[in-house]
């Protein structure tokens, strides 16, 4: 069966990309012509089945995808102000505790230092 070919863009239009450097970029590349091509077929409606499924599927991975990053990035933030709030409250009790030891000391512990220049 003979390819059907892009009609949305002209011949000029598909020559002017270009191919990408790296694999990664590049499947991105090709994911985007394939994302763009399935996009035409679903609004002419010529989209197939199998198309239409797997734009579904990836579509709700994509969203449990963000929703689990979303949770995890939520997780982090309340971390970070756990942690915040355990060294405030450290710094808190460390001052009590100074301040404790400070109030036990005698008067003769607490010498004031003395000139030696006679």
């Amino acid at each position: 069966m003979k390819r059907k070919e892009d009609t949305s863009l002209s011949p000029n239009e598909r020559t002017k990309r270009r191919k990408a450097r790296s694999l990664e970029a590049r499947e991105a590349q090709l994911a985007a012509l394939a994302y763009d091509l399935v996009e035409q077929r679903l609004l002419d409606g010529t989209a197939t089945s199998q198309e239409t499924t797997c734009i579904l599927r990836m579509a709700s991975s994509k969203e449990k995808r963000d929703a689990r990053m979303d949770e995890l990035e939520m997780k982090l933030k309340e971390a970070k102000i756990k942690s915040i709030e355990s060294t405030i409250q450290m710094e808190e009790l460390y001052k009590e505790a100074i301040a404790a030891v400070q109030s036990y000391s005698s008067p003769l512990t607490r010498m004031p230092q003395q000139d030696h220049h006679d």
